[in-house]
Formats: C-alpha cells, sequence, structure tokens
C-alpha cells in the first residue's frame, strides 16, 4: 500500500505543476472559447491517474527534471524505495532537495518506513471518508428526487428542489422545481440537455473520484473548482449559439433567478443549473460572441498542442563534455575553484549538481565526455564518469593519476556518495570495443588523505588546499581495480 501512495504522490506532484500550467494558460487566453480551457483539465487528470507518459523535446514541463528517473517515461520525485535509502530526499523537480529522516545505524526500523506508514493510514482514513460522504449525500439526494413527476421524456418535476439538476450516471434525468416559468424553461432544459450531451453528468463524478485520491493537494481542490466553472461557462456558451445571441439577456436573468448555494463542498452529486459562481457566468454569457471559424482552428492547434505538451515527460537535461579544460602530463591540473563550491551539494542524486563538479575538473587529454551514470538505489551511492577515446586528439590518453585526483575532490564535495568509478571506452572497430574502468571508494580517499575528505569541503580556502595535496601525489603505484 506504502508504494501505491509514494505514486500517488509522484503522479499529484506532476499533476500539480500542469495544473498551474493550466491556470496561467485560462489567464492567458481568457478570451478563448471556455470548451477549449474545458478540455485542458483533460491533461490534468491524465497526470492523476496515469504514472507513466512519453519524452518529448516538447514537453512544457522542461523545466521539472526530478533526478530519480529524468528522462524516463515515470516522473519520480520521491524514490519508490524511499523507505530503504539512508539518506532518502524530496526532489520537488525544480533543482530543489528536501531531506527526509535519514536511517540511523544500527537500528532495526528505518524511520521513513514508520513515518510513510502513518502517513498512509492517514491518506487511506481522508479518502474514505470523502467516498463515504459523497455516497451519503448522493442517496440522499436520490431519496428527495424519487418522488419526482415524469413531465416528457427524461423531465421530471418536483417540490423538493429549489433548482434545476441532472442525476443519473447510466440514464441521467432532468430534474426542475415546481414553478418555472415558460420563459425560463428552454434555457433550463437546453443547459442541462448540453451536460447529458457531452457526458459531463459522468465527468464531473470521475474527477470527483481523481480529487478524493488527491486529496491531501491543495492544487487538486482549486482544479476541481476550476474544472466546474469551466464546464459551466463552456455549456453557456453552447446553449447561447444554439438559441441565438439575441437571448443572452434572458438566458443571464434565468441564470441569476435560479442561482442557489450549494454549501462549502461540492460533492459529484447531481449538476445544478446555478452551482458555479453566477457571477462570472453572467458577466461571461453577456461578453460571449460567437468565434469565426478561423478562431476556433487556431484555438484547436493551440489547444491540442498545449495539451500534448502538458501530457509529454520531459527529456533529461544534455550533460555538458565535462570540463572544456585539458591536463597533460607536463602540466598542473586546472580546477575551476568557483565553480566547485557552487555546484557542493549533499546528495549524489542531485545531478545537476554533481553534473556541475563534474565539468569544473580538468580531463585527461585524448578523452571525449560521453556523460555520467548516478546510483542512488541501493548503496554503495556512486557516479560513473563515462569518457572515449578521441582518435583524433594529437596527445593520446596515458595519464591515470588523474582520475584518481579528481575522484579525491569530487567525494569531498558530494557528502554521500560511497565510490567514484571512471569508464573509458574506445570502439576498435564497428564490431569490437574495449573498455577500462578505474574506480576510488570514500575509504581509499580517506586512507590516502589520512581523514575524512569531506572535511575539506567547508569552505574555498579548505577546497583549495585539498587540490593542492592530490597535485601532488603520484598514485599510479597504488593497487587499484582497473579492468
Amino acid at each position: 500500500m506504502t508504494s501505491l501512495f509514494i505514486t500517488i504522490v509522484n503522479m499529484s506532484i506532476t499533476a500539480s505543476y500542469v495544473a498551474l500550467a493550466v491556470m496561467l494558460t485560462r489567464l492567458l487566453l481568457k478570451r478563448a472559447p471556455k470548451i477549449f480551457s474545458y478540455i485542458l483539465w483533460l491533461a490534468v487528470a491524465v497526470r492523476m491517474v496515469i504514472p507513466n507518459s512519453f519524452t518529448s523535446g516538447f514537453s512544457l514541463l522542461a523545466f521539472v527534471q526530478p533526478q530519480g528517473k529524468s528522462g524516463t517515461n515515470v516522473m519520480e520525485y520521491i524514490p519508490s524505495d524511499v523507505e530503504m535509502l539512508k539518506n532518502p530526499v524530496l526532489d520537488i523537480g525544480i533543482n530543489r532537495l528536501v531531506a527526509l529522516p535519514s536511517a540511523t545505524s544500527g537500528s532495526s526500523v528505518n524511520p521513513m518506513q514508520v513515518i510513510m506508514a502513518v502517513i498512509c493510514l492517514i491518506w487511506l482514513t481522508g479518502a474514505a471518508v470523502l467516498l463515504l460522504y459523497s455516497i451519503i449525500m448522493y442517496m440522499k439526494c436520490w431519496a428527495k428526487l424519487r418522488t419526482a413527476t415524469l413531465v416528457k421524456g427524461t423531465i421530471f418535476e418536483t417540490d423538493q428542489i429549489s433548482t434545476p439538476v441532472v442525476f443519473g450516471f447510466l440514464r441521467p434525468r432532468i430534474y426542475i422545481p415546481i414553478g418555472i416559468s415558460k420563459q425560463e424553461l428552454p434555457f433550463i432544459i437546453e443547459h442541462e440537455l448540453t451536460h447529458i450531451r457531452r457526458r459531463d453528468h459522468l465527468i464531473k463524478p470521475f474527477a470527483f473520484l481523481l480529487l478524493i485520491i488527491h486529496w491531501f493537494n491543495p492544487v487538486m481542490w482549486l482544479s476541481y473548482r476550476l474544472m466546474n466553472k469551466d464546464m459551466e461557462m463552456s455549456c453557456d456558451e453552447r446553449v447561447v449559439r444554439s438559441m441565438g445571441e439575441g437571448t443572452k439577456g434572458s438566458y443571464a436573468t434565468t441564470l441569476l433567478s435560479l442561482a442557489v448555494s450549494r454549501g462549502r463542498l461540492k460533492v459529484a452529486g447531481p449538476l445544478a443549473f446555478g452551482e458555479s459562481d453566477v457571477k462570472a457566468r453572467i458577466k461571461n454569457i453577456v461578453a460571449y460572441r460567437k468565434p469565426s471559424s478561423r478562431v476556433v482552428a487556431i484555438s484547436v492547434l493551440v489547444f491540442a498542442a498545449l495539451i500534448t505538451g502538458f501530457t509529454a515527460n520531459p527529456k533529461p537535461f544534455e550533460q555538458s563534455p565535462f570540463p572544456s579544460q585539458s591536463a597533460g602530463d607536463d602540466s598542473d591540473l586546472i580546477y575551476d575553484l568557483g565553480k566547485l563550491m557552487d555546484n557542493k551539494t549533499q546528495y549524489v542524486g542531485n545531478a545537476s549538481k554533481v553534473g556541475g563538479l563534474i565539468s569544473a575538473l580538468p580531463k585527461p587529454a585524448g578523452l571525449v565526455g560521453k556523460g555520467m551514470e548516478l546510483q542512488t538505489k541501493t548503496q554503495p551511492y556512486g557516479v560513473t564518469i563515462v569518457y572515449k577515446i578521441d582518435d583524433e586528439a594529437k596527445k593520446p590518453f596515458a595519464d591515470l593519476d588523474i582520475f584518481y585526483k579528481n575522484s579525491i575532490v569530487l567525494l569531498s564535495l558530494v557528502d554521500n556518495v560511497d565510490l567514484i568509478t571512471y569508464k573509458v571506452d574506445h570502439t576498435i572497430n564497428r564490431t569490437t570495443r574495449s573498455s577500462m574502468s578505474v574506480k576510488m571508494s570514500r575509504a581509499e580517499a580517506d586512507q590516502l588523505l589520512g581523514e575524512d575528505v569531506r572535511h575539506f569541503a567547508t569552505d574555498e580556502q579548505s577546497v583549495r588546499e585539498l587540490i593542492d595535496r592530490v597535485e601532488s601525489m603520484s598514485i599510479n603505484d597504488l593497487d587499484k581495480s582497473q579492468t
């Protein structure tokens, strides 16, 4: 159950980013027909219910890059195995990490296991309460409507309600209160029939079911309210377009006369004629102008692109080819000290910071950077830095010392990394490939320096001292792992 909750939280965070983007889009394109704003909420619903998606360079969530599974079909802000990690973090996807309680050495239970179990129980309780409340309210509404008198077709009349509603899932019916005037009735019937034709009587309860699952997220509550508003406004526009713009005044008057407050919590029950932001709806009706076919066509293209962009996962940031500076056998190593200090990080999972550190290190002449791999799932946590032989380089690759020295610097500046691996690939021909790897563990680095290398990361002067020490070392003769 905990793994399910983590999946829901990850979906909810992504859905929040999409919802905020939809809210901004609604403001920027407020003159567009409201049906398009209504359809945009589909992207939020997809993010709330489907954990996987395709990756695309067109993704409008390119600024969201959670490092757990960045560039994959999953947006993972909380690791699925967060209960088992020694130093778990919440990565909100915008280069911000939030530390979670760490495991205690010698303890039989990871604190995160207890915390996640409690949070999961609270989530289940809240969802159950909301679901039960919705069922009770729905049954109460049905009890009021079951005595209604048939007028015609699927239209019923009753004295138990004060505003017209659509009620029912498989066979939706229109219920109107007694006393509706002949002038108001055509607008009411057309409005409710429009809801039925568009399947709004199914969409609204489904949206509320998603809200129950994501009840802990306030952005989803706001999204649900705005979605209902767009649903009603787009329905109003459809009625005006169907009955003629000359009826706007009469339609607005009907809406105002039958407006009703439905309480603070709007459950996924019937669709009421005047249930959502009547003042804003009346303003929208009065200002409505039937859009030209050109405007509609452009709006369709724009909103289709937006939905695609909101539902696609971003491709990962391209890693730079590591350092631009090179080191040879006869020159000092060149470290970008300012860049090293700017990218110092506690967590190996922070890919942007780790990539920044790597780009501030010198590389041997004759190599070209290919990328990096981060091991954050299980200990030992590690960084693998991959190079390939530059066949066009004037000076062939020969120096291994630089790998060990750079490893010491990285181990000092990435607090929870345990192992640095350098991998060099060489393609001999199309079918033959050779590779070599150089590894250094934290224990080995501490032994070489005679103390915990992380002590050198306290300030710029200490890092400079560390660099001076590693530059003076010669460690080619040490017994390291090379394959």
